[in-house]
């Protein structure tokens, strides 16, 4: 998938053969001429804060970074600055109490966080899901995928100079966010699963509004690719820039588009199914130097089998209920509640005590769009998780961060960690 057609070549006048400033020759009043002495790069390492308040950093991280002149020597990334603390809260709430959490871990793509938590209290509770939920659950995490993706591109651009793109990917985000708030009624804390089921169906009018995204959405995403792949300061900015090798993207446990984009075709999708992705018509793409342009290449590509995949999804949503019929898991209806006391006896039992998972522990891996997004959970057999904890990642993709820009100039570190696409909420849970 490599479309590395532009190669720069950047020579800095006034340097000899070693790179080292070209000394001067200087004529003194007696006639007699003397040289300037060689300036020497052996002075003091310099260091640098970014952030945590800074908008290159994508949230309120805090790099230490030691300089030798404009280049990176070490870079310590310092985290703690939101500290949510989410894992420890869930473990005094109840299983559907915990899913608006999940919303602030990775605010960018709540809708995919929200089915990654249900899909591990299902799988503790063994519960299967409908085919209409199956479905309507995919959906939206091809549309979480889609936003955050707008988002890192966006963003992006403006750490590296391009303004436009900011624009068109942000205006396409929002037409997401506005079928995202036809559904839950909210925009970005959506909290749409519940255990068993969903919060409610998707509206009449969201299947025409979601298939006239599909049908018009790759038109901006042909645009973005015509102002960026090919422009050369875009090129000069990303290429050999942050190269991780396949070798050492495995060994740092990177997942998701920074993975692929080192020459690894592990997506969970694929290699651990769920949600039926293994009946969709999808490509995985992947890339083949590891650097920061193979990184905006396959999260370019990753949008377009996203629109592939919702297209399917809208051809095949069932009829049907969306949650279980068992009303020791899902609230009865308000009508029956309010006229039968049956119904009534379970919706205060839900209510006040919540749902009971066995005894156990269980594991969900789903590919978050900025990577594998893993919950663990533990039951003691009551209706809260004696523990749960998160794999984020955006926090361990983060950890290649020293490794990747080490021996670049600070200009290249701006790029090489918007690269990475973290959100703090995920990093400092």
């Amino acid at each position: 998938m490599s479309k590395r057609t532009v190669d720069l070549e950047l020579a800095t006048p006034g340097l000899d053969a070693q790179g080292r400033p070209a000394r001067i020759p200087l004529t003194v009043a007696g006639g007699e001429v003397e040289r300037q002495h060689e300036p020497t790069l052996d002075g003091e390492h310099m260091l640098m804060n970014i952030g945590p308040q800074h908008p290159a950093t994508h949230g309120v991280l805090r790099l230490v970074v030691e300089l030798d002149g404009e280049t990176v020597v070490r870079v310590i990334p310092h985290l703690g600055y939101l500290h949510s603390g989410f894992e420890k809260l869930g473990e005094y709430r109840h299983y559907n109490q915990i899913i608006p959490l999940t919303d602030r871990t990775d605010y960018l793509s709540p809708m995919a966080n929200n089915v990654g938590f249900a899909l591990a209290a299902e799988a503790l509770m063994g519960i299967e899901i409908t085919p209409r939920c199956k479905v309507l659950r995919l959906i939206a995490c091809e549309m979480s995928r889609i936003i955050s993706h707008m988002v890192w591109l966006g963003t992006t651009s403006i750490d590296l100079g391009a303004f436009t793109p900011f624009l068109w990917a942000f205006q396409e985000r929002e037409r997401i966010y506005n079928l995202q708030e036809m559904w839950t009624g909210a925009r970005l804390t959506t909290s749409v699963t519940r255990v068993g089921g969903m919060m409610a169906d998707i509206p009449d009018q969201f299947v025409d509004g979601l298939r006239r995204f599909t049908e018009t959405y790759p038109k901006t995403l042909h645009e973005i690719d015509r102002v960026l792949t090919r422009n050369a300061v875009w090129v000069g900015r990303t290429q050999g820039v942050g190269v991780m090798t396949a070798d050492e993207a495995i060994n740092y446990a990177l997942s998701g588009p920074m993975l692929r984009a080192s020459g690894v075709p592990y997506d969970v999708r694929k290699d651990r199914p769920y949600l039926d992705y293994e009946t969709y018509d999808f490509d995985v793409p992947v890339g083949e130097h590891g650097d920061v342009y193979d990184r905006y290449l396959v999260r370019l590509e990753e949008c377009h089998q996203s629109n592939r995949i919702l297209m399917q999804a809208l051809d095949r949503l069932p009829d049907g209920p969306v949650n279980v019929s068992d009303p020791r898991v899902i609230l009865p209806a308000k009508s029956r509640a309010m006229n039968d006391m049956e119904a009534m006896i379970y919706h205060f039992k839900q209510v006040m005590e919540g749902v009971k998972a066995p005894v156990g522990e269980a594991y969900a891996g789903i590919e978050n769009p900025k990577g594998e997004l893993g919950n663990y959970l533990v039951s003691d057999g009551t209706a809260k998780p004696v523990r749960w904890r998160i794999r984020p990642p955006s926090f361990i993709n983060l950890a290649a961060l020293p490794k990747m820009a080490e021996g670049h100039l600070l200009s290249d570190l701006i790029a090489i960690n918007a690269s990475v696409d973290i959100v703090m909420g995920e990093v400092d849970r």
